[in-house]
């Protein structure tokens, strides 16, 4: 019986997996920087109200995108820190890992999910502390991460809140559905609009 190469069982290894994730995600949000840098830059220089739209577009999906992809590996680094039960999955998405409810406890699902949301509110002092609000766009970049900030602690934290008198994260799980999805994009779409006025 022949034992597979390392060739072999490369494509399937965690590392390898790991690494298909972080290329998509990370590949994607330094696109969006730097097509935010551009447009940043075309409306700097020309003024322009075109460049001042694009311009902000690009800085709330770059602010959006660069905070939830950070909440995401920090689920992660929370997930190896409790030392719970995770498989990764072969095909890249939003979700590195998929968490094994079966095999891992509570204290293991709370210090995962906490992980995420400490990441998310790091990503935004980041970028708050790196980038000058002194245009609208710049602004805008902000807003989208304080949007991403939100988003996921409206949807997060009540699971986490709800799984302290159950213990059972997976049926507190499955309660979120699309009126919660719903009234939590609604939330995320105010905090940033807010943000974005007061900046």
């Amino acid at each position: 019986m022949e034992t597979p190469s390392s060739a072999q069982t490369l494509p399937t290894s965690p590392g390898f997996l790991l690494a298909k994730h972080a290329l998509l995600q990370y590949g994607l949000v330094l696109l969006l920087f730097s097509l935010f840098a551009a447009t940043d830059s075309w409306q700097h220089l020309t003024g322009w109200p075109l460049a001042t739209v694009l311009a902000s577009i690009m800085g709330l999906l770059a602010g959006f995108s660069t905070t939830t992809v950070l909440h995401e590996w920090f689920h992660w680094f929370g997930a190896r820190l409790s030392g719970g039960t995770y498989t990764i999955p072969p095909k890249p998405g939003l979700f590195v890992y998929d968490w094994d409810f079966d095999k891992s406890d509570v204290k293991q699902f709370f210090t995962m999910s906490i992980g995420g949301n400490i990441g998310g509110l790091l990503a935004l002092v980041w970028l708050a502390s790196s980038i000058e609000t002194d245009t609208v766009a710049r602004a805008a970049l902000i807003a989208g991460s304080v949007a991403s900030v939100a988003f996921a602690a409206v949807i997060e934290w009540p699971v986490l809140w709800r799984t302290r008198d159950s213990r059972e994260p997976l049926a507190e799980l499955s309660k979120i559905d699309a009126g919660v999805l719903k009234r939590a994009a609604l939330i995320s779409l105010g905090a940033g609009l807010l943000v974005w006025y007061l900046l």
